[in-house]
């Protein structure tokens, strides 16, 4: 690319960049206020872009955070998970690819609390949704082998989970209870009538002595 007018290439081409990704925003936000019906939409595929979330929930663009949660809050209503296991910001004329290192979106807040005599477990996300665990919204732990450990998902919608920050997992825990599952005990959490098996009770037993 040429420079004109005085202009560097590189700041033209951030300037491009800065124009691209107005244009995403403008049309994310005609998507609709609330959560779009991203699940309905079959936009042709127009590439990746440079955008990435981390492990730890925050959006980056061109290598440099996102520091406007409104933006981010957008852009997360228009996030779907396809079959082919990668992560896109989708509107009705559109679909982009995006990285993501981990989970899309990082439970910050849970409440454990009885409805019908039950219990309940509800997280919130970094990007203000509320999920009630249950059927629609299954709880999973995931072996970590490179630290040994568990690693909790919440699905928050689509295909789309939320890693549950690791405060949050240690709270999250102190509800639990050995429970027997197919004939194994297991230390296990309950919701909405559902049991979520957390791992053997002899397995917690051998990591508590």
């Amino acid at each position: 690319m040429t420079a004109t007018s005085g202009q560097a290439p590189d700041s033209m081409t951030a300037a491009a960049d800065a124009r691209g990704l107005e244009a995403l925003v403008a049309r994310a936000a005609r998507a609709g206020k609330g959560l779009p019906p991203v699940e309905r939409w079959n936009p042709p595929f127009c590439g990746d872009i440079d955008m990435e979330i981390r492990q730890d929930g925050t959006w980056f663009y061109l290598g440099t955070p996102i520091g406007r949660m409104p933006l981010v809050q957008l852009f997360s209503t228009v996030l779907r998970q396809d079959e082919d296991g990668r992560t896109y910001l989708v509107t009705p004329v559109e679909r982009v690819g995006i990285r993501v290192v981990d989970a899309p979106f990082v439970a910050v807040e849970v409440d454990v609390s009885a409805g019908d005599g039950e219990q309940v477990i509800t997280f919130r996300t970094n990007v203000g949704d509320v999920v009630e665990v249950g059927p629609a919204n299954p709880l999973r732990f995931v072996d970590e082998a490179e630290t040994g450990g568990l690693k909790p998902y919440v699905l928050v919608r689509g295909r789309l989970e939320a890693l549950v920050a690791r405060p949050v997992m240690y709270e999250l825990v102190g509800h639990g209870e050995e429970i027997d599952v197919g004939g194994v005990a297991m230390f296990a959490l309950r919701s909405n009538g559902e049991v979520y098996p957390v791992m053997p009770a002899i397995r917690l037993a051998e990591l508590s002595a």
